[in-house]
């Protein structure tokens, strides 16, 4: 398959050198004002792993006009311009995947919604998401993702592609709650990481029952199905989120209780934003993503904030 990878970041590298290993023809593109970018030209490397000289490095987003199918893994809050842009090259009859976790802030959109808003419809969009980090994928450390599309076609067809023995895909069967479940993911990485800061790791058990719970009453009212928070795509990346050290949403949470700061992007920060505004629309009670949200951008106190989201009775527990 020829497959362009669009975002050069940690995930964007690793995907284009993972699919460059099971064969595929790899293009990565970048743009030119990326720091990240201008290293993998002169070096073909980053701080984690370096790309073979047979893949193909590229400033010019017309590059995708090659390719049968576009991987996309951005920040998924800058997501709508970069589709703006690949709207103007009027594309056509290929397949996108997008590798990323995010809600618009603002509109509440997924991000295969936003895709759509932009693409032909010869252009059908798929979501690959997960557990993993770069690190222990590239250490050679395997695990179990999904591939979720409303077309079943696509999914069978990039499945196919995509499985090797270092990611074993699964079937997604509800894009909905695919999508929400990952997103909030990284909200709840976000409160584990206040934990570890708090000393309270202990409470990481009551974390991931309560945020599987609330995370599914979210998705049943979006129009999803329950059973998919308990899916790879949000209680099965748990490991990867609430307990990893290379988890960019835990050692946030952490360290912006310890007061030290943290320059990687984590896209909990801003998807409780988002979260706040479905609660909203979907009259759905989200007590860990309010918490975190007045953590965040009411700067209430963590382990009074913390004292009270656990102060509910058994009853209540769900």
């Amino acid at each position: 398959m020829k497959i362009t990878v669009i975002g050069c970041g940690r995930w964007g590298s690793l995907i284009t050198w993972y699919l460059d290993s099971l064969g595929h023809e790899v293009t990565l593109y970048g743009r030119p004002s990326s720091g990240r970018m201008q290293r993998f030209l002169r070096e073909r490397k980053n701080d984690l792993l370096t790309l073979p000289d047979r893949i193909s490095l590229s400033t010019e987003i017309g590059c995708v006009d090659d390719a049968e199918t576009v991987v996309i893994s951005v920040n998924a809050q800058g997501f709508r311009r970069l589709m703006e842009e690949l709207a103007s090259l009027h594309l056509k009859r290929k397949m996108f995947c997008l590798c990323m976790k995010g809600i618009e802030i603002g509109s509440g959109k997924r991000l295969s919604e936003i895709a759509e808003e932009y693409l032909d419809s010869s252009c059908p969009v798929a979501v690959w998401l997960g557990p993993g980090h770069v690190q222990e994928f590239y250490a050679g450390i395997p695990n179990c993702m999904v591939i979720d599309s409303r077309e079943e076609a696509v999914k069978r067809r990039l499945i196919d592609a995509f499985s090797g023995s270092l990611i074993r895909f699964y079937y997604g069967t509800d894009l909905i709650g695919s999508e929400v479940g990952a997103a909030a993911k990284n909200v709840i990485g976000i409160a584990a990481g206040i934990l570890d800061g708090l000393k309270l790791s202990t409470l990481k058990g009551p974390l991931m029952s309560r945020g599987t719970r609330e995370v599914a009453r979210l998705i049943h009212a979006m129009g999803g199905s329950e059973l998919s928070a308990y899916g790879l795509c949000h209680l099965g990346d748990y490991e990867a989120t609430v307990f990893s050290r290379y988890s960019h949403n835990r050692c946030f949470g952490e360290k912006l209780v310890l007061g030290e700061s943290f320059s990687e992007l984590a896209e909990g920060y801003y998807t409780v934003q988002a979260m706040m505004d479905l609660k909203n629309r979907y009259q759905v009670e989200l007590p860990i993503s309010e918490a975190v949200y007045q953590v965040l951008y009411r700067h209430a106190d963590p382990a009074h904030t913390i004292d009270g989201l656990f102060d509910r009775s058994l009853k209540k527990e769900f």
